[in-house]
């Protein structure tokens, strides 16, 4: 009899102590999207990860009309990450879309959240915290990096950006860009007379760069793509501005975003 009190008893603790479990993070993965505050994210781990190292931090923002499921298995993201032993992080956009048209979006705020909840699931190196993005991803990407220079290490932007150019932003970063000159989704910005650097004109500024680029080479990832590459490396600020053109469309040029990682880290 005393032992069937006692498992009785037992039951009842268990029954009356839910809130232990409830503190517990959701586990969330891959397709299984982490829920925050009514919205939502993908997570990716790299490939062979110990489970416990410090991880680097790639946060990229789907195109328009996507979500972030689909960068979970793309293989020019996801791909390079895995590799690199990255965690992925890819949000979900309200509407399939991002409000970067202006400073006061959510989805900056929104950012800022799914960045600290991840810190809480998987243990992040803040150090090193990269911002990707492409098509009204990357302009997306490029008003997170206007918005919160100070959380990230650098920003990688492919075939999109701020349709401002002229705005002030919270402080310097770093950038690396890629865009087509025969992109016609999102315009390839030129300077007023047709130069290439206009690509990146607000990074120049903020970062206090020279006019023309310090250096310029040409490099490829694969033989049927060349890259102009731009580099400002000598801005008063310490940061670092690249410009990799290209003559060709809308796109994210195979190897790009696994070659800037490596660069990198």
């Amino acid at each position: 009899m005393k032992n069937i009190l006692a498992f009785l008893a037992a039951l009842v603790a268990i029954s009356l102590s839910p809130t232990v479990l409830a503190t517990e993070p959701v586990n969330c993965e891959l397709d299984v999207p982490c829920e925050l505050n009514g919205r939502s994210f993908h997570a990716r781990t790299p490939d062979g990860w110990d489970g416990k190292s410090p991880l680097p931090v790639l946060i990229h923002f789907h195109g328009w009309g996507r979500q972030g499921k689909l960068i979970m298995n793309h293989g020019r993201i996801a791909g390079a990450t895995r590799k690199m032993g990255v965690l992925l992080l890819a949000p979900n956009g309200q509407g399939r879309s991002w409000n970067f048209w202006t400073a006061d979006t959510d989805d900056v705020q929104f950012t800022n959240e799914m960045l600290d909840e991840a810190a809480k699931r998987w243990p992040i190196d803040r150090s090193k915290v990269f911002v990707s993005g492409y098509s009204y991803g990357s302009a997306m990407a490029w008003r997170y990096a206007c918005a919160e220079p100070s959380r990230i290490n650098t920003l990688l932007a492919v075939s999109g950006s701020t349709p401002d150019q002229d705005e002030q932003c919270a402080g310097p970063v770093n950038v690396r860009h890629v865009h087509g000159t025969r992109d016609n989704v999102m315009d390839y910005p030129f300077g007023p007379n047709g130069e290439v650097e206009g690509a990146v004109s607000l990074w120049r500024t903020m970062n206090v760069c020279n006019t023309s680029a310090d250096e310029k080479s040409v490099w490829q990832a694969v033989k049927i793509l060349k890259f102009e590459r731009l580099r400002w490396n000598n801005c008063n600020t310490g940061k670092t501005v690249t410009l990799d053109v290209h003559k060709r469309g809308h796109f994210i040029p195979r190897f790009w975003i696994e070659n800037q990682l490596k660069e990198l880290l």
